[in-house]
């Protein structure tokens, strides 16, 4: 089966990493077909198609998933030679149908796309429904190559708006906005059922998310208002969402986490800087330091940990072996830096 991802293009790698690290959390098997600007295709060995829905469900930065017909060349001949010669009897169940395109680095008027891929589909004897069609046709054009498809599911990124942080019940200023939270826990991989600890809580931005997708989670900070804070947004989106309360809140010192040795599935954090970082320690450095030798013996053996940082840290990673690096340039004075890493030692 092959399966498209029509892709954001709010970040230049990290929706392609973030569709794979879900694959991987969801033990399906695939190989990657092609990696092109804004759109993943790859190819699945027979899973349990229920799986599609948990995958929209996690998904941030994912538009659509597409079931893919045919792939060829992006010339107009060659679309609609291939149009016309396919069986889309399996395909067409019902009777209606829209066919809606989307043409990237390429010269091809999308309209007329449509209309002629249309037309040739309605010569087969199925009717045209541009309201509420029972099957939808979509083409993604991109530089030579054009993916033929039927849409299976779209994401509804919508939801990431609701929970900005100006509208959440408790809010403090320079947390990471929900859709770039819920990619980070996605990248670690996770789990339903695992246990996601995030040893620099703040307002439990990343716990709302994890705990969104039926993720177990574990919030530590040192300053007890925020935990206070964490606490009001969790049960907030807990009874909101009439989820099960599956999260511990603790006041405590990320150098220093109260938890036992190998305990934690995954770790995910925005780590601390500027004004942020004056707890207890003197300095960034010892913070960032210390604090990923706890975060490296709570995690799990094999373990992903993901972990956000306005400067480079490689020089205090031990016993990890960095598997990505992403960066994201947030605004003139802010550039993220985006670690996944794996305990390996």
């Amino acid at each position: 089966m092959l399966l498209a991802f029509e892709l954001s293009g709010e970040h230049e790698t990290l929706p392609k990493s973030e569709v794979l690290a879900c694959l991987n959390a969801l033990e399906i098997d695939y190989s990657v077909i092609y990696s092109l600007d804004q759109c993943l295709v790859i190819e699945c060995k027979p899973f349990d198609k229920s799986l599609i829905k948990v995958l929209k469900n996690r998904l941030a930065m994912t538009h659509r998933i597409i079931e893919v017909i045919d792939i060829c060349d992006a010339k107009e001949e060659s679309i609609f030679r291939v149009v016309d010669i396919l069986n889309l009897k399996p395909y067409i169940y019902l009777n209606s149908f829209v066919v809606r395109a989307k043409v990237k680095n390429c010269n091809i008027d999308t309209a007329y796309l449509e209309r002629r891929i249309g037309a040739i589909i309605y010569k087969k004897g199925y009717r045209v429904d541009l309201e509420n069609p029972d099957i939808y046709f979509r083409v993604i054009i991109i530089k030579d190559k054009c993916i033929f498809g039927i849409l299976v599911d779209s994401i509804d990124r919508s939801q990431f708006e609701d929970r900005k942080p100006q509208k959440k019940p408790f809010f403090f200023p320079g947390v990471l906005m929900p859709k770039i939270a819920r990619a980070l826990v996605n990248l670690s991989q996770v789990k339903s059922g695992d246990i996601l600890c995030d040893p620099f809580c703040g307002t439990a931005g990343i716990l709302v998310e994890a705990m969104l997708i039926d993720i177990k989670v574990i919030g530590i900070d040192v300053q007890s208002k925020m935990v206070k804070g964490s606490k009001i947004n969790l049960e907030y989106y807990n009874k909101s969402y009439s989820l099960p309360p599956t999260y511990v809140l603790i006041v405590g010192d990320a150098c220093n986490i109260p938890l036992k040795a190998e305990s934690i599935s995954a770790i995910v954090t925005d780590l601390p800087y500027g004004i942020s970082t004056k707890i207890f320690l003197k300095n960034k450095k010892d913070l960032y330091k210390e604090s990923l030798k706890e975060i490296y013996r709570i995690l799990k053996n094999n373990g992903l940990t993901v972990i956000v940082s306005n400067q480079l840290i490689e020089e205090k990673i031990i016993g990890f072996e960095i598997v990505e690096k992403h960066k994201q340039r947030v605004h003139k004075s802010l550039t993220r830096y985006i670690y996944i890493l794996k305990k390996v030692l």
